[in-house]
């Protein structure tokens, strides 16, 4: 790693000692980076920017609340009516967990049609696995916190979840209960997590950068960069392009935080909680609609719930699912239309998690439910097999400067 040269004093005397500078200039302007990024591209930095934000801010409202089941939900409102721009905090803070998970799942979704999960980067791709994992896990444990009915009852039923597995089922439950019950033991174990995980997400994500920037970034074509005519620095060119989009970005998110705040949220979050009253439909945040529309489409409680966990750990090895050599499905015609078709499942799952399941929307649900996985475990792999990829650039200029994909037909291609 060579050495910068500092023009300021200061910054070379701290670097000599402390080589901080000279690893931000390396990860930064010194960190080389496909000329051929697209905006998709940005969801990954508007992540980060999120968790910043919701870490901030849950500090300053962690000074306000109070984790007592007596106390919980009257402390909420005081933050809201009383508290100095509480708020605003609050709202910048719950909104903010939509748009953060809003920003992940568009680029999970981009890593899926690019193929940034195929080798050299599959613990880069298991280390953001990683991080929805605990995301969901903060998440849920922060919708608990308001104590209010859909909070109350949002716990117990995805504590019970656990009661479905033998012999151990019942000792998790009461583990995470702290006791017999959703009670005061609940809160307080559930705020203590909340408080810590965003900053073992944060730690996970340091991680992340550190896989990314070891295996190097993908790019839309899926093909490596053949040395300097194939990349750019990353600062000022992708820095400018990222604060573009964190702008775009801001105006979405500041548009629900000023004028729909409650936009994502549900009303009897705003009574209560009570224990001798359920209400009619419990419906959890929007991010977990379609694993909640798959736990219900399964009459069988533990079948559901393994079919829900495995639908997210299927993504650990999607890697070996799709043994194709060609990465982004730009050149793979039957993969996108694979890809597209599951866009729409996981939307229809969504839907059916957010009404009752009965009726249409049972048969629905299991629809989309038998499709979710068999995409993954009987499409991804056949698809692999039997397609045949378009042939690709031999580098990532020549689509530029070689007047396209048409003109790269006309010289030797990498092939699957």
């Amino acid at each position: 790693m060579s050495q910068p040269a500092w023009n300021s004093p200061v910054v070379k005397w701290i670097d000599e000692r402390l080589p901080i500078f000279t690893l931000l200039h390396h990860s930064t302007s010194g960190y080389p980076t496909p000329k051929n990024l697209n905006y998709w591209w940005n969801f990954g930095s508007l992540a980060g920017f999120m968790l910043v934000v919701l870490i901030a801010t849950g500090i300053v409202l962690a000074m306000q609340y109070q984790p007592n089941a007596a106390l919980a939900f009257d402390s909420v409102e005081r933050i809201m009516r009383d508290v100095n721009y509480g708020w605003l905090l609050r709202y910048l803070h719950m909104n903010g967990g939509s748009m953060f998970f809003l920003a992940v799942y568009i680029h999970i979704f981009r890593g899926l049609y690019y193929g940034s999960y195929k080798r050299p980067r599959e613990l880069l791709w298991w280390l953001g696995v990683v991080i929805l994992l605990l995301m969901m896990a903060t998440a849920f444990m922060g919708y608990v916190l308001p104590w209010g009915q859909m909070s109350f009852w949002a716990a117990t039923v995805i504590t019970n979840l656990f009661s479905a597995f033998p012999g151990v089922g019942r000792f998790i439950v009461h583990w995470l209960w702290g006791g017999f019950a959703v009670d005061n033991a609940t809160l307080n174990r559930f705020y203590a997590l909340h408080y810590l995980l965003p900053f073992v997400i944060l730690g996970v994500v340091v991680l992340h950068l550190w896989a990314l920037h070891t295996t190097k970034s993908n790019n839309p074509l899926g093909i490596d960069a053949k040395g300097q005519q194939d990349t750019i620095p990353f600062h000022p060119y992708y820095t400018v392009k990222d604060n573009f989009g964190i702008g775009v970005f801001l105006i979405v998110y500041l548009g629900f935080v000023f004028f729909a705040p409650n936009f994502f949220g549900e009303p009897d979050n705003y009574i209560p909680a009570n224990p001798l009253q359920t209400p009619p439909h419990i419906v959890p945040e929007w991010y977990f609609l379609p694993f909640y529309a798959i736990l219900r489409s399964i009459p069988d409680k533990l079948t559901g719930v393994l079919a829900t966990f495995l639908s997210i750990l299927v993504l650990f090895v999607l890697p070996w699912l799709d043994f194709s050599r060609v990465r982004s499905a730009t050149f793979r015609p039957l993969y996108k239309k694979a890809f597209w078709l599951l866009v729409v499942d996981v939307g229809v799952l969504g839907y059916v998690g957010a009404n009752p399941p009965e009726g249409g929307f049972l048969v629905m649900g299991r629809i989309a439910t038998a499709y979710y996985f068999l995409h993954w475990f009987i499409l991804v792999p056949l698809i692999a097999l039997f397609e045949r990829p378009r042939p690709l650039p031999v580098s990532i200029s020549q689509p530029v400067l070689g007047g396209g994909l048409a003109a790269a037909a006309a010289n030797p291609m990498e092939k699957a």
